[in-house]
Parts: C-alpha cells; sequence; structure tokens
C-alpha cells in the first residue's frame, strides 16, 4: 500500500505541475507564434540563397570536370585526328548521357564541326568557339534563341581541335534544384519571371531588394530575388527569383486560439505519458523484484538489477539483493561442508547445535595410511605423486562420506574420518567398519587401473577404535576447525601403525569388536601395548562380511544416510 501511496503521490505532483506551467505560458503564446513566420522567413532566404549558390557552383565545376574530360579523351582526339564524325558523336553522346543538359560540340584542327550532341552552334556566340580554356555566360541558352542563360566552357582537344560544352539554367534546370532546396524557383529578367518552375506563384509580385510576404491563390508566399555572382553581368540582368511558400506557418497564427486549446491538451497528455513512464518504471521494477522472488523460491540466486527508482522500491531492491548475498554465501558455505560430511551432519552444524568448547561423545575413529609412501614418492615426479594422492582420496573419502563418517583431516596421505560426531547414531561403529571393508574394495579396484596404466599399485592399513571424544570448536575466535580429540583418537591411530606388523590391512579394537555383533568376519589377532597405555589391547582383524563377501553388501545412498 504505501508503494501505491507513492505512485499515486507522484503522479499527482507531476500532472499538478505540467497544468501550472501550460497556464504560465498563455501569455506569449500569441507573441511567439507570430514571430515564428518572420523567424523561419529570416532563416530560410539566406538559406536558399546560399543554396542555390553551392549547387550552381558544384554543376559549373561538374561542367568543367566533363570539358577536361573530353579534352584528354583518348577517343575523340582519335575521332580528330581521322576526321571521324561517327566516333566523336558516340565520345560526345556519352558524356552528355553523364552530364544531362548538358550539351556538348566538337571542332577539328581546322575549326570545322566534327560532333555535335544537345546543342546549337547557332544559338551560341562565336567567340566561345574560338576561346580555348575559356569560360563565357550565353544569354541566349544552347539549342535555341530563349530567356535562359547558359554556362559555356571551352577546352582544347589533345592533338588539335576543341571542345565546346553548354548548360542551360533553364526550367528542367531550375525544377531540380528546386526539389533539392525545396522551394519554387525562377529567373528574372526584363520584368518577367521566365524560366520558372510549375509551382511558381506567378502574380506574386518581386521585391528588388529584402523579401515580401503576399497571398496569391489561397497560399501565403515569401518572395526575394538575388543574382548569383556567376551570372553577374549578363546583359538583361538575369537573376533568380525564390518563392517560399509559408500557408501552413499562416495557418498556425490564424488558428492561435485552437492552437492554445491544443497545447493545454498536449500538456495535459505529455503530463499522462510522463506519469505513466513513471508508473511503467515502477511497475517494471516491481516485476522485476517478483520474478526474482519466483527465482528465489526454486534456488536461483539473481540480483534485482536496474532498480533507480530513488524510493521504498529501490531500498526493497537493494534489500533483496543483501538476502540474496547472504543465501548464496550460505549455500556456498553448505556446498563446501558438504564435500567433508552427510548431508545430515551437515544440517546439524548449520543450526548451531555444537557447542562452543565441544562435548563429550562416543564416536568410532577411523584412520587410513597408505604404506611405504615415503619410497613411493621418491619413484615419481611430486606432480604424479599429487595426481595419484588426489584419485586415492576421492575413492576413499566417497566411500567415508556414504556410510555417513565425516573426514575430520587429512595427515599427508592419511585419512582421519569420524563416525558419531556431531550427531551421534546406533551404529555409528557398524558404519566405520562397513566403510572399511568397503575402502579395501575400492583400493582394489583403483589398483587395477594404475596397474593397466603401468603404474605402482597402492597398499593401505587402516585402524579403528571406539570410544569418549571431545567434539567441538578448537582455536581461536578468529578461526576455529571443528575436530574431535582424546584417547581414542590415538589408540586408532597406533592400530593402524600396527597393520603392516600384524600382516593385516583392516584392525579394530576390542571397544569397536564388541560393537559390530556378527555383522562381520573378523579374526582375533593378540593383545598390543600401545605406547601411553598401561592396559594391553585385544587387536582383531576385519576379513569381510558373514556373507562371506569382501566388501559387504549393496547398498542404496539412502540406506548408507540413514540413522
Amino acid at each position: 500500500m504505501a508503494i501505491l501511496n507513492t505512485v499515486r503521490a507522484k503522479l499527482t505532483t507531476l500532472v499538478g505541475l505540467s497544468a501550472l506551467g501550460t497556464m504560465a505560458t498563455l501569455p506569449v503564446l500569441h507573441w511567439m507564434m507570430t514571430r515564428e513566420i518572420l523567424d523561419v522567413v529570416d532563416d530560410r532566404v539566406p538559406e536558399t540563397v546560399k543554396g542555390f549558390e553551392l549547387e550552381l557552383g558544384d554543376d559549373i565545376r561538374d561542367l568543367e570536370a566533363a570539358t577536361k574530360s573530353l579534352g584528354e579523351s583518348d577517343e575523340l582526339e582519335s575521332a580528330v585526328r581521322t576526321h571521324d564524325k561517327g566516333a566523336a558523336d558516340s565520345e560526345l553522346k556519352v558524356f552528355h548521357e553523364a552530364y544531362p543538359g548538358t550539351g556538348f560540340i566538337a571542332f577539328d584542327t581546322s575549326g570545322q564541326l566534327l560532333g555535335q550532341v544537345g546543342i546549337s552552334g547557332s544559338a551560341l556566340p562565336r567567340a566561345s568557339f574560338e576561346a580555348p580554356n575559356g569560360r563565357l555566360v550565353a544569354p541566349k541558352g544552347c539549342s535555341t534563341a530563349t530567356a535562359a542563360p547558359a554556362f559555356v566552357m571551352v577546352r582544347p582537344i589533345r592533338g588539335g581541335g576543341a571542345v565546346v560544352a553548354c548548360m542551360a539554367i533553364d526550367s528542367v534546370y531550375l525544377a531540380n534544384t528546386s526539389e533539392k532546396l525545396g522551394i519554387e524557383l525562377g529567373i528574372g529578367g526584363e520584368g518577367v519571371v521566365s524560366p520558372r518552375t510549375p509551382g511558381f506563384p506567378n502574380d506574386a509580385p518581386i521585391p528588388s531588394t529584402g523579401y515580401s510576404i503576399v497571398d496569391v491563390a489561397g497560399r501565403t508566399w515569401a518572395t526575394t530575388r538575388f543574382e548569383p555572382a556567376a551570372l553577374a553581368g549578363i546583359p538583361g540582368r538575369f537573376t533568380i527569383v525564390a518563392a517560399l511558400d509559408i500557408t501552413r506557418i499562416r495557418g498556425v497564427l490564424q488558428k492561435n486560439l485552437a492552437l492554445t486549446v491544443g497545447v493545454l491538451v498536449v500538456m495535459a497528455l505529455a503530463a499522462i505519458a510522463l506519469g505513466t513512464r513513471l508508473a511503467s518504471i515502477m511497475s517494471g521494477a516491481l516485476g522485476r523484484l517478483n520474478r526474482a522472488y519466483k527465482k528465489l523460491e526454486n534456488e536461483e540466486y539473481v540480483h534485482v538489477e536496474g532498480v533507480k527508482t530513488g524510493d521504498e522500491i529501490e531500498a526493497l531492491a537493494s534489500g533483496f539483493n543483501v538476502m540474496v548475498d547472504g543465501l548464496r554465501e550460505r549455500d556456498k558455505l553448505r556446498a563446501t561442508m558438504g564435500k567433508y560430511m552427510t548431508q545430515s551432519v551437515m544440517d546439524h552444524l548449520m543450526r548451531g547445535k555444537v557447542e562452543l568448547g565441544g562435548e563429550s561423545l562416543v564416536v568410532t575413529v577411523l584412520f587410513s595410511d597408505i604404506r611405504s609412501f615415503t619410497s613411493m614418492s621418491e619413484k615419481i615426479t611430486a606432480q604424479e605423486l599429487v595426481k595419484l594422492l588426489n584419485e586415492y582420496f576421492t575413492e576413499m573419502v566417497t566411500v567415508v562420506m556414504e556410510e555417513g563418517g565425516v573426514v575430520d583431516k587429512y595427515i599427508g596421505d592419511a585419512i582421519m574420518a569420524v563416525f558419531g560426531a556431531p550427531v551421534s547414531k546406533p551404529d555409528d561403529a557398524v558404519r566405520a567398519v562397513r566403510a572399511a571393508v568397503r575402502m579395501r574394495h575400492a583400493l582394489a579396484t583403483l589398483n587395477t587401473r594404475l596397474l593397466a596404466r603401468g603404474a605402482l599399485p597402492i597398499a593401505t592399513g587402516i585402524g579403528l577404535h571406539t570410544g569418549e571424544v571431545v567434539a567441538g570448536n578448537i582455536g581461536s575466535e578468529a578461526r576455529m576447525e571443528y575436530t574431535v580429540i582424546g584417547d581414542a583418537v590415538n589408540l586408532a591411530s597406533r592400530l593402524e601403525s600396527s597393520t603392516k606388523e600384524l600382516g593385516a590391512d583392516v584392525l579394530i579394537s576390542e571397544d569397536t569388536h564388541a560393537l559390530i555383533g556378527d555383522t562381520f568376519d573378523t579374526r582375533v589377532m593378540r593383545e598390543i601395548t600401545v605406547k601411553g597405555r598401561v592396559k594391553p589391547v585385544m587387536v582383531y582383524e576385519v576379513l569381510g562380511f558373514k556373507d562371506g563377501s569382501r566388501d559387504g553388501p549393496k547398498e542404496t545412498p539412502s540406506n548408507a544416510e540413514a540413522p
């Protein structure tokens, strides 16, 4: 509800400010619309003059380039040399097609007409034919006697003769330029605008200077007259006349009142649009939060990104991201702990049921060690040794964890595992011994693989003892380690050390033997004296299971985890 109130308050404020801003613009609206016409005309008229000058300049340069190319043309040089009129006409036609609206004439070395395309020699002043490398303006056009001026270019042909090019500023030229500039054009001379573009306002007065705004046939025009530098000095004073249609702008001014209402509507719509946009942003943020929550239900820990609303929604998203980080860290911890203990043990630890300082528990401790590890390490490289240990530990630890044991630590090549801490089970001893028998079978399988690839086999000794230990967090407040300590740990280690002396690979103490019942096939060895203990300890060898198998009956993971 608080989020909805925030959205509603922001929308109300936005719409109110927009309405106030709209009312404040009413006094100046009419003045702005009046100035708009004058501003547009002030901008467009100079742009038109400049645009026409640029277009005309580009076309003159194109004309010069075409004339130069013809003067250097190998084909035209050959036609002059051989007096081949057909070849000359063919070459001139190529350039006429490349430069529409431009005519070309070619003369041989004696001044005789050799080729002619798109041009009438009688329309051009004779001086143009006799001024190689010259340029002039012909007031009568290129083909017939007209009122349209034309630009004439003369260029000598390599090897003799000359080529003349003529580009008329006629109605076709004006129409092409008008389309580019978006304005109607005409040529004014002797008080008549001709030629001109089809849309040019015929009855519009043309000012001698500046521009004028007039109405012609229901449309409003801004007209002006200017003389391009390229046409300066032509007899008859040819000037360019431009007419800009400003009818639409005039309509804006005439409908000022309607526009005022329209502005109010537009402002209101803008306010609504902005409010909708704001609501969309907030709705999108809430949607992303909702999707993230749904993913969280499936244990997909993703952040809510891009929530920048500056209110409670952003704070909610930030809080959600903090929570996701915490859950991700928790699962990372669970995944790490899962590499060392079973799910039930990990859940017990995550619930914080282990007392600081430790608690007394009866557990079965398993020690496993590789025999002759020192001599083995001397025969292979350090990299090979690490690879071998990792492969060995993977096999052994998998069995321990499947039987519900906790890997307490690795001591070089030795493994210390505990069954019964931090959670005790009635059959901890049975599980521990079963793990030892299965480790023996897993080692045999591993040795088969090692021998197949030419590596030395591994021999191990395993010792187990059941007794009371202290299990808990050992260390300091800054660095703790969950482990077990006590005489039972030392005795299990001593039993493992005795396996080589007694010629057995799995030895258990009499305390462990008393707890496993008739599940396993065992053989009494003898009493041994363990350093640090006064009373001798009876030791038993574990041969296998009572069913005669060496590795025991197959169990499902669910059975192995059952308490």
